[in-house]
């Protein structure tokens, strides 16, 4: 049964998904990476500060950004923007380092950057969070300061344990800080190297994975390889700078493209 409800949702997801895009003219791709080099971002790495990448974490390699996982940090695009569809391919690499050396693979996009280099933890840009990361890509994070100023409103799923599992038409909840699961995500999810849960919609290690960070007016919907696995409303902030992480785990990215938005 369990199975069968999954197979439901996915495909209304994706129903919804279709008939959303294929009744629209899709609007000029911007793209933020040229495959060449990193032009349009600056990087900022834990410890070092910005444009101080010694470690090359951050690189481009036959026609990829290459993310090493090596040392904790992100690039973060010059300028910001609002009411845009933000289009990332991605796969991970094999190397992991300490400390998530033995844990999940683990990255993140992160939109909405606001406030100083480093304001979260001495790393990150305060943010809205498509989290990367094995078992768990599409997870719905808030990256601040626990404030009003930093927040989202998902409908969840009747809680198990302490989880706030997003589904369609469940019960509107805002989190200032915190995540909110992506609505398949396996709630026996293990912080471990390979993980791979019985509902995942990421392929395999060493595939490419399609996000889209669907981000208008106040909302953010969150589609992996083609499903809309999370969405949110009432988004704090709706705008700013987009970063992309490094946080252990070595990772392929070979498209990076923005499409902007009306808004509604």
């Amino acid at each position: 049964m369990r199975k069968l409800f999954f197979l439901s949702l996915i495909i209304a997801l994706s129903t919804c998904h279709t008939l959303t895009f294929a009744q629209k003219k899709q609007p000029e791709e911007i793209p933020l990476f040229d495959g060449n080099s990193l032009d349009g971002w600056y990087s900022f790495i834990s410890k070092r500060g910005k444009d101080n990448d010694i470690k090359s974490v951050f690189s481009v390699k036959n026609g990829l950004i290459h993310v090493s996982g090596e040392e904790y940090g992100s690039i973060v695009t010059n300028n910001e923007y609002e009411n845009y569809k933000l289009l990332l391919e991605f796969k991970w690499g094999e190397k992991t380092y300490a400390p998530r050396i033995d844990r999940a693979r683990d990255s993140g996009l992160l939109v909405h950057s606001t406030g100083p280099d480093g304001g979260y933890r001495g790393i990150w840009m305060r943010s809205i969070e498509c989290q990367i990361i094995e078992g768990g890509t599409g997870d719905l994070l808030v990256v601040g300061d626990g404030s009003d100023s930093y927040a989202i409103t998902a409908t969840i799923a009747k809680k198990t344990g302490t989880a706030n599992v997003f589904i369609p038409g469940g019960e509107p909840l805002t989190v200032h800080s915190g995540r909110i699961d992506w609505f398949g995500r396996d709630p026996e999810w293990r912080d471990e190297k390979g993980f791979r849960g019985r509902n995942d919609l990421e392929n395999p290690l060493g595939e490419w994975n399609t996000i889209e960070c669907i981000a208008r007016d106040d909302s953010v919907s969150i589609y992996l390889n083609g499903t809309l696995v999370n969405q949110a409303t009432a988004v704090k902030p709706s705008r700013g700078r987009i970063q992309l992480q490094s946080e252990g785990a070595e990772m392929f990215v070979r498209k990076v493209s923005l499409f902007a938005l009306d808004p509604r």
